[in-house]
């Protein structure tokens, strides 16, 4: 076969008419696919969310229903200077793009200050530990107050001047006070010698044959 031939055929009218119609049809797939989707998920078209934070609930639920939109309380928090069922965050944010009937999940305001359980620290932590562990729950600590004891060894917590348990429900807002170890002991705690009788009776005293008595 020769050159001219070869390239004759190559270019021939129907071998480039078919590769012209395959690049019609590719591009018009293309277009296709994308305004169809477009068309399918409504691109471009959407909701605003509103801004909701810091409304009380009610107030919020109608709004985001005169918009289109759902809402579910997700969480509580606890803020003393908001008014209880007031909203204290959203997502998605304000200003979001989302479609009609989306669910915008919220947090609301407690109506009073939360309670945890005292943790098992008395008795059974140092003070570092115990402080530790009560502030990471959000307790709020007033200077401890030092008893006798194994030094920073925590023996006791006071709740506004009662004193609390492990396990007992306290609110947040109880400051706590850790009743720790001085590191002293009174007297009456050290250890006791027991001296023969018989030995003192050596030395001329008069001893009680049951008697205890500290090493001199």
């Amino acid at each position: 076969m020769k050159t001219k031939e070869f390239f004759g055929k190559i270019f021939s009218p129907f071998l480039l008419g078919n590769l012209l119609a395959m690049v019609v049809v590719i591009v018009l797939l293309c277009l296709g696919v994308k305004y169809g989707l477009a068309w399918y998920t409504h691109h471009d078209e959407g909701i605003k969310v509103p801004k909701v934070e810091g409304m009380i609930y009610n107030n919020a639920l109608l709004l985001l229903e005169e918009n289109g939109l759902n809402i579910m309380v997700t969480d509580s928090g606890f803020n003393k200077r908001l008014p209880a069922n007031c909203i204290l965050a959203q997502s998605p944010g304000e200003g979001t793009m989302v479609k009609e009937g989306h669910m915008i999940y919220v947090t609301v305001n407690s109506p009073s200050s939360p309670s945890f359980a005292i943790p098992d620290v008395i008795d059974n932590s140092s003070y570092r530990e115990a402080e530790a562990k009560l502030t990471a729950l959000g307790f709020k600590l007033l200077p401890p107050k030092v008893v006798m004891g194994e030094k920073d060894w925590v023996y006791g917590i006071l709740s506004r001047g009662r004193r609390v348990s492990t396990g007992d429900m306290v609110s947040i807002d109880s400051p706590l006070t850790l009743m720790i170890g001085s590191g002293m002991y009174d007297q009456g705690d050290e250890e006791l010698d027991y001296v023969e009788p018989e030995y003192r009776r050596m030395l001329g005293e008069d001893v009680d044959e049951f008697e205890e008595v500290t090493e001199p």
